[in-house]
């Protein structure tokens, strides 16, 4: 990948790219267009002050250059000058610069980043539809269990199934592995993320008008949208709340099985994979000890822990017994028999 692309990665994401790093030459290329092109259409999606058709319609066209039924260049000027981030803005500059990389992978590579892109636009428009009209006093949330979990899916479940694919592919090819359960767990590991990153901006997205906690589960436990936040309704959300920390935590327990169904000697493979799982159940811990008011306080893992957590996994990865320890599933994680729930 071109040093300036290589870059705006760094710039964009500064954690995602501590993984990049970490992960073998041969995939690096593939997973980090592959991201980049993604942070490019979550941007567009996220760019508020354009009205949602606009939006959209950027979307679409970046879509169909992504898949080759377009070789219009494309011009994303008026949507740069709205960014109030530098390295985003620059993305958005850069797209055709991005675009061309993707003409350098073989015709499997491409298409599975290709797929990928489909999917997760496809999750990103869902949104923009969904919650097009909504603001603090008029909130619209998902309607069912199946809602939320196909949005999961889209916006990151099926990165772990690519991720699954590009990393079989090249790396571990003839490795002995149960396939269906390996993908299955990498689509679960992506699902655990996102669900990680809705329960921890749950406030934000709220003013936003967004709601991702279902009226299906709000109305059994009596609660609104509009005031599922009020101290007064404490003691009926964070029972939900951790129901949903704990559905959470079950996709992580699959993500920490997946990372440990890696053959062993995919040593920087493991350490990619361990560091989102690691920082995932320490953002769960984090959030099972919040009250609603301290849940509006944007809760985050600190600096220093990140780098604790990194400097334990790259101690313990020699030795399989320890490195196994740095997270034992609780047992709300898993079923009587031994089964992730």
């Amino acid at each position: 990948m071109p040093a300036a692309l290589n870059n705006l990665l760094q710039a964009t994401s500064r954690s995602f790219y501590l993984t990049l790093r970490v992960l073998p030459a041969r995939v690096r290329p593939q997973i980090g267009l592959a991201y980049l092109l993604a942070r490019t259409t979550d941007t567009i999606a996220d760019t508020e002050i354009l009205p949602v058709a606009q939006r959209l319609e950027a979307l679409q066209k970046l879509r169909e250059r992504i898949l080759g039924q377009n070789s219009t260049p494309l011009n994303f000027g008026e949507l740069a000058r709205q960014q109030g981030s530098a390295a985003e803005k620059k993305l958005l500059e850069k797209i055709e610069d991005s675009l061309a990389v993707l003409q350098h992978f073989s015709a499997a590579e491409k298409k599975l980043i290709r797929s990928v892109l489909t999917t997760i636009t496809s999750g990103q428009e869902l949104d923009l539809r969904r919650f097009a009209n909504t603001s603090a006093e008029k909130i619209i949330a998902l309607e069912t269990a199946a809602e939320l979990d196909d949005y999961t899916y889209r916006v990151a479940g099926c990165v772990g199934e690519f991720w699954t694919n590009i990393c079989r592919a090249h790396l571990f090819p003839h490795a002995r592995l149960d396939e269906k359960q390996f993908i299955a767990d990498g689509i679960r590991f992506g699902k655990g993320l996102q669900l990680v990153n809705i329960l921890r901006d749950l406030p934000a997205d709220l003013k936003s008008g967004r709601c991702y906690l279902p009226t299906q589960r709000l109305d059994e436990a009596k609660l609104l949208p509009e005031t599922l936040l009020s101290p007064a309704n404490e003691q009926k959300f964070l029972p939900l709340f951790h129901e949903y920390l704990d559905k959470a935590e079950s996709h992580l327990a699959a993500g920490w099985r997946y990372t440990n169904t890696l053959p062993f000697g995919q040593f920087r493979v493991r350490l990619a994979c361990a560091w989102p799982v690691l920082l995932g159940v320490k953002t769960i811990e984090k959030l099972r000890a919040t009250g609603v008011v301290e849940l509006q306080q944007h809760v985050k893992v600190s600096r220093s822990e990140v780098r604790s957590i990194i400097f334990y996994s790259l101690v313990r990865i020699p030795f399989a017994s320890a490195w196994r320890r740095l997270y034992v599933p609780s047992l709300k994680a898993v079923d009587s028999g031994g089964k992730l729930a």
